[in-house]
C-alpha cells in the first residue's frame, strides 16, 4: 500500500511540475514577442540617428570617450557582461561567462556585471568584478548613465552579450563598444550638414558630442535588450524541454502506478481464491 501511495504522490508531483514549466514556457514566449518589437524599433532609431550624425562631418572617427573630460583614464579594457537575474534560462549565461573568461586577464581587464546570475557565477569561480548592476526590469527608458560613468574611465570597452536567433537557437557574442557604433557608418553619404547650411546651438561640435553620447546610450540599450530577448528565448527552450520531461515522467510513473495497483489487486484476488479453495477443502474433509 505504501508503494502505491508513493507512486500516486509522484504522479501528482510531476503533474504540478508539468503545469509550472508549461506556465513559465508561456510567459517566456510572451516576453519574447514583446521585447522583439523593442529591439527592432531601437535598431531603426539608431540607424536614423546615425545617418544624421555622419552628415555632420566633425571628426573622422567616433570618439565618445574623448568627448567627456577625463584626466585619469585607466590603461585597461573594461569588460561588460550581460547575464540574467536568475538561473532559469538554461546554460546560455554559463556559455557567455566562459567566453569572457577565455579573454580575461586580471592585469589588463576589469569586469562589470549586469545580472545577478552572472555575479553569482563569477563569485563561485573566484573572479573579481568592479561593480554589479541588476538587469533592468523595464524594456523601455533603461537608465544607462551608471554604466556610462564607468565606461568613460577606460580606454576601451567590450560588451559580452546574448543574441537571439530564434526561439530554439540563441548565441553568445562580444563586440567592442566603439566598433558597435562605427559599424553603422554610411561610407557612401555625400551630403554634408555644417554651419553653412544649418544653425547649431551652441555649436556644431557640441551638437555632435551630444549625439555621440546618445549613441553610447542606444548601443548599451541595444545589447541589454538583445540579451534579455535571448535570455527569454533560452528560458522558453529550457522550460519547453523541462515540460516534455515532466510529462514523460508523469506518464511513465502513472503507468507504473496502474500496473502496481493492478498487480496488487491480482495478488489479493489470488489470495482470496486460494483461501476459498482451502476453505472448501476443509469443508469437504
Amino acid at each position: 500500500m505504501n508503494l502505491i501511495e508513493s507512486l500516486k504522490n509522484e504522479v501528482d508531483d510531476y503533474q504540478i511540475l508539468a503545469e509550472l514549466t508549461g506556465a513559465f514556457e508561456g510567459i517566456a514566449s510572451l516576453r519574447v514577442s514583446q521585447i522583439k518589437d523593442s529591439v527592432l524599433n531601437l535598431a531603426n532609431y539608431f540607424n536614423r540617428l546615425w545617418a544624421i550624425y555622419r552628415l555632420l562631418k566633425i571628426d573622422e572617427d567616433f570618439k565618445y570617450n574623448k568627448s567627456i573630460a577625463q584626466k585619469n583614464i585607466l590603461n585597461k579594457e573594461l569588460f561588460i557582461i550581460i547575464t540574467s537575474e536568475s538561473g532559469f534560462g538554461g546554460d546560455i549565461d554559463l556559455k557567455l561567462i566562459e567566453m569572457m573568461l577565455s579573454d580575461y586577464n586580471s592585469t589588463k581587464n576589469d569586469i562589470l556585471v549586469i545580472g545577478y546570475h552572472g555575479a553569482i557565477q563569477l563569485a563561485q569561480r573566484g573572479v573579481d568584478y568592479i561593480k554589479y548592476f541588476k538587469l533592468p526590469k523595464s524594456d523601455q527608458n533603461i537608465n544607462t548613465e551608471p554604466l556610462i560613468t564607468e565606461i568613460i574611465k577606460y580606454q576601451s570597452t567590450t560588451i559580452y552579450y546574448q543574441e537571439y536567433i530564434s526561439l530554439l537557437n540563441q548565441e553568445v557574442n562580444k563586440i567592442d563598444l566603439n566598433k558597435a557604433i562605427k559599424l553603422n557608418i554610411d561610407q557612401n553619404s555625400t551630403e554634408i550638414i555644417n554651419q553653412k547650411n544649418y544653425i547649431f546651438e551652441p555649436n556644431a561640435r557640441d551638437v555632435a558630442r551630444h549625439v555621440e553620447a546618445s549613441f553610447v546610450r542606444i548601443a548599451l540599450n541595444q545589447k541589454i535588450l538583445s540579451s534579455k530577448l535571448a535570455q527569454y528565448a533560452s528560458r522558453f527552450k529550457a522550460m519547453s524541454i523541462s515540460n516534455q520531461i515532466a510529462n514523460q515522467l508523469k506518464d511513465d510513473t502513472k503507468l507504473l502506478y496502474n500496473r502496481t495497483k493492478r498487480n496488487l489487486g491480482d495478488r489479493r484476488l489470488q489470495e482470496i481464491v486460494s483461501a476459498y479453495k482451502i476453505s472448501l477443502s476443509r469443508s469437504s474433509s
